[in-house]
């Protein structure tokens, strides 16, 4: 994923012709908008002063838009606005002047592919003057606009409006097909028909009528054979639709569960699941199956530090209140008393990476009361994280933490229920594989199986599973599971322990996540990749080195009775075998009720009997019909081989 600075980016929110709007996130996981003025733009004498003119213009003004960070000396410039403060990125591009395009909102594509913009010549200047109103209708152009030389205007006051220039064709309708004109063709005159000739004398031996008439032959029992073979061809065609019909319900067609929700069957709630591993995976596949298994251990994890900031030398606050800062993450459930699996630095961040997440959210308070601008935060921290310390109430006491958890939709800033408190038991430093073991205050929990010998290698494929989120709004987000195939790239090390690298991620609180393997069992952590610059959970850590944390921690990895229930209702749900799939199953969600995706298959599993059944009672209708034609047939025989008989006697 593209990145400017501190920042990365999620998506393309728009375009004009000199450069582009996007959503992005910083490494706290705060939303902001960037404006990035393109390279060509850049390049052109007068844009890149114009760009950096408009940004400070707007922020220095009363009540303006002021930027959180800038790099206006960039090859591609760009300035960031936080999200909370509306469309900065677009509120520069229209300051310049330029016709702002926002993208689809629909996720038909990458941000990647949010198209080219036109071309940029010349120099920005004012546009004088109204528009002039063009009479006539439009005329080709005959050659491209000509840059304008010159230097750019001063801004005074508001900023100034560049000038972009476009390019393009007026769009021509084909003129309409004359029709060609209808001929009539001359009519030919009636032929006269000549005057009847004399008809010749009457010659009584000559006459046409027969003088002696034989009887006539009995009437013909038309009407009796007709509905005799009208009756044998309705029940030949009868009995060969049922025999067809009967011969293609052989094997029923499969049941296909919702995308939305999960079938409830009469008299009970639909079950609502986060993740529905049917919408993400082809049916009743393996890769189904392996995410039925493992999704109802993942575990939302929320973590807030408070503190004070005090002087290095003399111990006095340099702010008076306290000051927080929050940081998520996905995690996994291990054992069903409540043992989960998370990133390290995410619940215990070393001293030095807390010091600095205190001052970026003391920077933060500052802007909020007017102490500070958006603009001065990086250089408030780069200034002052050398000379602070980060505490407790006391001077020499460490600051407080509080871990919560949260299993499948989980929304941020909650600490009641349904988020389950939580402590950390035991937490690697980052050189020594960054993974931590926490317990929820909660049993009973859904629990996953780690596969400490899973088989990883460059080039293959492997399915991830943890939270993510598109909320804009950070504090009150809501999160939800997804699931991603991705490819392994390579390998790395950090200190003694070794990873994998993958192409792709699943947003900015995945690390903690699982990567699966294909029985749903965990082959790796989702991990930080520390040596890319945006830092992206780009990386998986090998189940040994979890299965290790587990070991040194006296915790074992172990399934509950409802975990087994539940997967053995999957093996006989993916099986074919409903019947053994819904008593499974409603085992499963009654001695689990957090697992609703054992409430949801079951549900699942109950539909598709009732179509199975719906199916065999159509089958045993066929039967009957095939039956009844059968006699009809025969009765339509006999009858005509009497008819024939009493014939051949008359």
């Amino acid at each position: 994923m593209q990145s400017v600075g501190p920042y990365r980016f999620t998506h393309m929110l728009g375009t004009c012709p000199v450069g582009k709007a996007w959503a992005a996130i910083d490494e706290q996981g705060r939303f902001v908008t960037v404006a990035v003025l393109d390279a060509v733009a850049a390049s052109t004498p007068g844009w890149r002063e114009a760009f950096a003119g408009t940004a400070n213009a707007m922020s220095q003004r009363p009540g303006g838009q002021a930027f959180a960070y800038a790099d206006f000396f960039a090859a591609e410039p760009w300035a960031a606005y936080p999200a909370e403060a509306g469309q900065g990125a677009e509120k520069l591009f229209r300051a310049l002047g330029q016709e702002y395009h926002p993208a689809p909102t629909e996720n038909s594509g990458s941000p990647e592919d949010g198209g080219s913009t036109e071309p940029v010549t010349g120099v920005p200047r004012q546009v004088s003057g109204p528009p002039q109103s063009v009479s006539g209708p439009p005329q080709q152009v005959s050659a491209p606009p000509q840059p304008v030389s010159g230097a750019p205007l001063p801004t005074s006051g508001a900023p100034f409006a560049p000038w972009a220039l476009h390019a393009g064709g007026l769009p021509t309708v084909p003129p309409a097909p004359t029709p060609s004109p209808a001929t009539d063709a001359p009519q030919s005159p009636a032929p006269v028909s000549a005057a009847p000739a004399d008809p010749p004398p009457y010659d009584p031996f000559n006459a046409s009528a027969r003088r002696i008439k034989p009887s006539e032959p009995p009437p013909r029992r038309t009407g009796l054979w007709a509905g005799l073979a009208a009756l044998v061809l309705v029940a030949a065609v009868g009995s060969g639709v049922a025999i067809w019909s009967i011969a293609g319900k052989d094997q029923p067609d499969p049941y296909t569960p919702p995308t939305a929700i999960a079938t409830a069957s009469s008299g009970d709630a639909a079950a609502e699941p986060a993740l529905k591993p049917w919408a993400q995976a082809t049916l009743y596949s393996p890769e189904e199956h392996a995410l039925a298994v493992a999704a109802p251990s993942l575990v939302f994890i929320e973590a807030v530090f408070t503190g004070y900031v005090r002087d290095t030398r003399t111990n006095a606050l340099v702010y008076p209140r306290p000051v927080s800062f929050i940081r998520r993450c996905s995690g996994f459930v291990v054992s069903p008393d409540g043992h989960a699996v998370t990133n390290g630095s995410c619940v215990k961040p070393t001293e030095g990476h807390a010091r600095w997440l205190a001052v970026d959210a003391l920077a933060r308070v500052l802007v909020q009361e007017k102490k500070l601008s958006a603009a001065q935060i990086s250089t408030y921290i780069a200034t002052n994280l050398a000379k602070v310390r980060f505490t407790g109430v006391e001077p020499t006491t460490e600051p407080t933490s509080a871990v919560y958890g949260q299993l499948n939709t989980a929304k941020g800033n909650v600490t009641e229920a349904p988020a389950i408190p939580a402590e950390i038991v035991r937490s690697l430093p980052e050189d020594s594989g960054n993974t931590a073991l926490i317990k929820l205050a909660q049993g009973g929990l859904p629990a996953v199986e780690l596969n400490p010998s899973a088989s990883l290698a460059a080039d293959a494929s492997v399915r991830i599973l943890a939270f993510t989120t598109t909320d804009v709004v950070f504090r009150n987000a809501t999160y939800r599971p997804q699931s991603k195939l991705v490819t392994i790239t390579g390998t790395s090390e950090r200190g003694p322990v070794s990873f994998y690298l993958i192409n792709e991620d699943l947003g900015t609180v995945s690390h903690g996540g699982i990567a699966l393997d294909p029985a749903g069992r965990v082959a790796g952590l989702i991990y930080q990749d520390q040596a890319s610059p945006d830092r992206a959970n780009r990386a998986v850590l090998p189940a040994s080195t979890i299965a290790a944390l587990l070991a040194e921690a006296g915790v074992g990895n172990a399934l509950g009775d409802s975990d087994k229930l539940y997967r053995g209702g999957l093996d006989a749900y993916f099986g074919g075998d409903s019947s053994s799939a819904i008593t499974q199953l409603e085992g499963a969600a009654a001695a689990s009720p957090a697992n609703l995706l054992a409430q949801a298959y079951r549900q699942n599993a109950a539909e598709r009997q009732r179509l199975e059944s719906a199916s065999r009672a159509q089958s045993d209708t066929l039967v009957l019909v095939l039956v009844g034609s059968a006699a009809l047939l025969l009765i339509a025989l006999v009858v005509l081989v009497v008819m024939l008989v009493r014939r051949r006697h008359h």
